[in-house]
């Protein structure tokens, strides 16, 4: 499960999904738009149902990647707690989260409750140091009850240790491309067409008339 606001979807998602996939051998990557992130604002949240088509769009034709509405669907905020819950029949689940959501999961819901469900694979950001060892993340380990970190590879046998996966990535951000459409500029070479196409004829972003 790789979930966010994808406030719009980009390459970088993309890049990411495609390279976890890859690495553990995952039968499917469920990607899953939050209707209500509870840890971010919503004043430049495009409406929900725009946010879902769009990524629809971006993952069409890859074999191994899916969107979810399970969220879009359900009223109130988006908690990871309660989406892998309702994802418990697809199987053996994986949560891929960066390394600075990694950092904040004492503050989630029920995150006991998080890394019992699926097992934790964390992606340092792009250009972003990230320490296993580090007082904070030992912090979160410790709180969680989790061994330390163990290397994402394909033959890592099953179990709790959260995997750590330094995957390529690309220094592309949602806030940036919602000024470049907010300012009508080019987002070539930064999301697939098919969701730039939809973002403009949607409007997306634009400051009302």
């Amino acid at each position: 499960m790789f979930g966010g606001s994808f406030n719009p979807i980009h390459f970088g998602h993309l890049l990411v999904a495609d390279e976890v996939c890859e690495t553990l051998g995952l039968d499917r990557v469920l990607l899953v738009p939050a209707a209500q992130p509870p840890h971010k604002p919503l004043t430049e949240l495009a409406p929900a149902a725009d946010r879902y088509r769009m990524t629809e769009l971006a993952v069409r034709g890859h074999p191994r990647f899916e969107v979810s509405d399970v969220e879009v669907k359900r009223s109130g905020p988006s908690y990871t707690v309660d989406t892998l819950i309702a994802l418990q029949s697809r199987g053996r689940l994986h949560l891929i989260i960066g390394s600075e959501t990694f950092l904040d999961l004492l503050n989630w819901k029920d995150p006991g409750r998080v890394v019992a469900l699926a097992r934790l694979v964390v992606i340092p950001r792009n250009g972003m140091d990230f320490d296993p060892e580090a007082p904070a993340a030992v912090k979160v380990l410790r709180e969680l009850a989790l061994p330390g970190f163990g290397p994402a590879a394909p033959d890592v046998p099953d179990g709790a240790a959260p995997l750590l996966l330094y995957a390529a990535s690309l220094p592309i951000s949602g806030s940036d491309l919602r000024r470049r459409a907010r300012e009508g500029r080019s987002l070539a070479f930064r999301m697939p067409d098919a969701v730039a196409a939809y973002l403009r004829d949607h409007h997306l972003y634009r400051p009302e008339a």
